[in-house]
C-alpha cells in the first residue's frame, strides 16, 4: 500500500467515525428542563424542583419500557443527604415531596430499568 492509498483510507475511515459520534449529539439536549447525562448510549434526564423529582430515561430517542424499573436517587448538598425511591409515572421515574434540589447539589441515580444492570448516573444540578 503506497502513501497516497494509506492517506485516503485514513481519510475515509476517520470522516466516518466523526459522523458516527455525531449522530447522538441530540441525546445530551434536554428535552425537559433537567439536567442531562449519558451513560452507555442511554440519556438520563433529571428533573428536579423542592416539590418533585423526576427522571426520564432515553435509549436513542425512545423511551424503554419501565415497567418495573426502579431508581434510588441521592441527593448530596453540603454535609447534607437526601436519598428518594423513584417509581415509574408515565414516560419517567418519580417522586413528589419535599427535596434539597439547589443549584449545585450533586444527585446520584441507582437506575434498574427491566432486564439490565443496575446502571449509576451522576447529576450536578443547575
Amino acid at each position: 500500500m503506497n502513501i497516497k492509498q494509506f492517506l485516503s483510507v485514513s481519510a475515509l475511515a476517520l470522516g466516518t467515525t466523526a459522523f458516527a459520534a455525531g449522530s447522538h449529539g441530540d441525546e445530551a439536549k434536554p428535552r425537559h428542563g433537567g439536567v442531562v447525562t449519558v451513560v452507555k448510549d442511554v440519556s438520563y434526564e433529571l428533573v428536579a424542583s423542592k416539590q418533585s423529582m423526576s427522571l426520564h430515561v432515553s435509549d436513542h430517542g425512545k423511551v424503554p419500557d419501565l415497567n418495573g424499573a426502579t431508581a434510588k436517587l441521592t441527593l448530596l448538598s453540603g454535609t447534607s443527604k437526601q436519598e428518594v425511591d423513584l417509581h415509574p409515572n408515565g414516560s419517567a421515574l418519580a417522586a413528589t415531596g419535599t427535596f434539597a434540589a439547589d443549584a449545585g447539589t450533586k444527585a446520584v441515580a441507582q437506575v434498574t430499568l427491566k432486564g439490565k444492570p443496575v446502571q449509576s448516573v451522576r447529576f450536578t444540578l443547575k
